[in-house]
């Protein structure tokens, strides 16, 4: 049987490349690895807790993480950038200091800056976000499934495919449920295809949701 594997690994080195940029020596890379996960969580964390608007997304389609000896530079790709400037011009400042808290590291500077991604909804973890509001606001997974999909066609994306698991809609066994709209070639290494994993907490459980887009063709 075909067993799904993770798009962005299977093309690492061919049209994809890492999210993370650095290199360590074997004994020091696992806290390189724990370094950056920190990083990512506490921004995360920063953006859900001082959101201005109601809409409940982060909007937060990546971070990218470069490291240099004495500089961690870290680009957040938002699709909705007001969330974290919006009334406060000191926004990315205060995001800095919070980070800086975070690590204890003295002989190195932290940057972070922020990049506009242009069409939002073409990201999948913009998508599993806004999904995962939906399913929280009790709207019926085929509805929300469904008005994901037509958000991302406005972006003039080839093809997604969302796939969602666990006790949907509250019944008592677990199933999975996916639509395909378009095409998606997870076997065509050449496609560049953006996947995310997102979990999601309802009031019966956890969900498990699945978003591949396919981008373009290289």
């Amino acid at each position: 049987m075909g067993q799904k594997i993770n798009p962005l690994g299977f093309r690492l080195g061919t049209t994809q490349s890492h999210h993370s940029f650095w290199f360590a020596q074997p004994k020091n890379y696992s806290v390189g690895i724990q370094e950056d996960e920190k990083i990512r969580n506490c921004i995360k964390n920063y953006v859900q807790k001082n959101k201005r608007t109601s809409s409940g997304l982060e909007g937060i389609a990546r971070i990218q993480i470069k490291k240099r000896i004495d500089l961690i530079q870290v680009i957040i790709h938002i699709g909705f950038p007001n969330l974290l400037i919006e009334g406060r011009t000191r926004g990315i400042e205060e995001l800095q200091m919070n980070v800086q808290k975070e690590f204890h590291s003295v002989n190195r500077k932290l940057n972070i800056t922020i990049t506009r991604v242009e069409k939002p909804y073409g990201q999948p973890n913009i998508l599993a976000e806004y999904i995962a509001l939906q399913l929280k606001n009790r709207v019926s997974f085929r509805k929300a499934m469904k008005k994901a999909i037509e958000l991302t066609e406005q972006t003039d994306t080839k093809g997604i495919q969302v796939q969602i698991a666990g006790r949907i809609d509250g019944k008592e066994i677990a199933r999975v449920e996916w639509i395909r709209e378009g095409r998606v070639p997870l076997q065509t290494i050449r496609a560049k295809i953006d996947h995310c994993s997102y979990t999601t907490r309802t009031i019966y459980g956890v969900l498990g949701i699945k978003i591949w887009i396919f981008v373009d063709e290289e």
